[in-house]
């Protein structure tokens, strides 16, 4: 399984056969090998790719060992890649990892962002109380909780709390436009996470 991490920069649009076409602009890689796992030593093959620069004085001496093992910079993200097929070299960029993956169909996952602590009505879309005949200030509430029991037990229903800042993963999305010079992906539609957040982008599981 083909995989890189990237940067999501922002929104923009393009003209693709005379219809505007929503894209989102990630810069993927450049990406260095920082590990490889195999089955004889970690009981299955995959492979640690680091992405971003980071300066030696934020590192630990843990990363710091794992990192000059590798031979490798420091990186600020790492993230793995299960493989199917035999490791690749010892070092890959996103420029080559792009240009294979042109005409597939890609996976994505980010962070989405997050929304605080929020209501019922944003978090779950649901309705409101009249606003008449005194209904008073509880219109956007979640209603009653609980019996008048000693001892209410409440399973499953849906509350106030935190909202976004999780894990999203987004399938089949189609690429618009490679630059590989530039390291920039140009994918059709929205991705989770705000501008600037690190995304993991693979080839798509389900066609």
């Amino acid at each position: 399984q083909k995989g890189i991490i990237g940067k999501k920069l922002g929104m923009t649009q393009l003209f693709e056969q005379g219809k505007v076409v929503p894209v989102t602009i990630i810069e993927a890689g450049p990406c260095t090998v920082v590990q490889k796992k195999t089955v004889e030593s970690d009981g299955y093959q995959a492979v640690q790719m680091g992405y971003g620069e980071v300066s030696a004085k934020k590192v630990n001496k843990a990363a710091k060992g794992h990192f000059d093992k590798a031979d490798v910079a420091p990186k600020r993200t790492l993230r793995e890649f299960r493989l199917m097929t035999s490791l690749p070299s010892t070092s890959a960029t996103s420029s080559r990892l792009m240009s294979s993956q042109r005409a597939t169909r890609l996976t994505l996952s980010g962070t989405s962002k997050g929304k605080g602590y929020q209501g019922v009505i944003k978090r779950f879309g649901q309705h409101r109380l009249r606003e008449s005949h005194g209904t008073g200030p509880v219109a956007r509430h979640a209603g009653s909780n609980g019996s008048t029991s000693s001892r209410p037990r409440v399973k499953g229903k849906r509350l106030p709390g935190h909202m976004g800042a999780v894990r999203v993963t987004v399938q089949n999305l189609s690429i618009v436009k490679v630059d590989a010079e530039n390291n920039l992906i140009a994918i059709k539609g929205a991705i989770p996470g705000p501008k600037g957040s690190v995304v993991t982008i693979h080839d798509s599981v389900k066609a």
